[in-house]
């Protein structure tokens, strides 16, 4: 009943979405999908949890935990888009139908967004720490630093995974969309922790 309620809100949307066409892709009666679930809205919420826990569980799973920092971002980001890839219903679920249905929809997608962007907080930080034992000037990132790199990769991460699903407009695959997230982050990420900080100033 949860694949079709996804399949059907995702593709559908939440308001042209029917119990009886989720009934009918679950091959169920109407009345059991209200037995299992009171109502659509309960239906709706039940699905946008489990596919926030899944992407959570998936993003998680795929970091290299023993390996270098680069390597570890490097495998997060190619488990986000590879899950995102292989569950398209799944992210327009939460990426698109529960952020626009208003309260309380919003809300468990914003409390797995920002377990992510915690996640992704801690990688950060623990490539910060990597660079700085080697360096021989260490360049030490503030925590608002950190947490404004995590949101902001967190967010490209969001609309790649967009442009990447849109297999019409020419997006990438996964492989390709976490390669160019990471030419992007990383080369950035090296520079600044080797001091060499971009400014207004240095465009006049």
């Amino acid at each position: 009943m949860l694949d079709a309620g996804v399949r059907a809100f995702a593709r559908s949307g939440y308001q042209n979405a029917s119990m009886d066409e989720i009934a009918e892709l679950a091959g169920v009666s109407k009345p059991l999908v209200y037995l299992y679930l009171n109502s659509k809205e309960e239906l709706f919420t039940a699905c946008i949890r489990r596919e926030a826990a899944a992407l959570v569980t998936a993003v998680r799973a795929a970091v290299e935990r023993d390996a270098s920092a680069d390597r570890q971002l490097w495998s997060g980001l190619s488990g986000f888009f590879a899950h995102t890839a292989e569950h398209p219903d799944g992210w327009t679920l939460l990426h698109l139908q529960a952020r626009t249905q208003g309260q309380p929809y919003a809300r468990e997608v914003a409390a797995m967004r920002a377990e992510i962007v915690a996640f992704v907080t801690q990688l950060i930080g623990a490539a910060a720490r990597e660079h700085a034992r080697g360096a021989a000037r260490p360049r030490t990132l503030a925590g608002t630093e950190v947490a404004g790199l995590a949101h902001a990769l967190v967010g490209a991460a969001e609309s790649l995974a967009d442009w990447a699903g849109d297999r019409r407009a020419g997006g990438p695959s996964a492989k390709e969309a976490a390669a160019t997230l990471m030419n992007f982050a990383w080369a950035g990420l090296g520079n600044l922790l080797r001091g060499q900080e971009w400014t207004p100033e240095r465009i006049g």
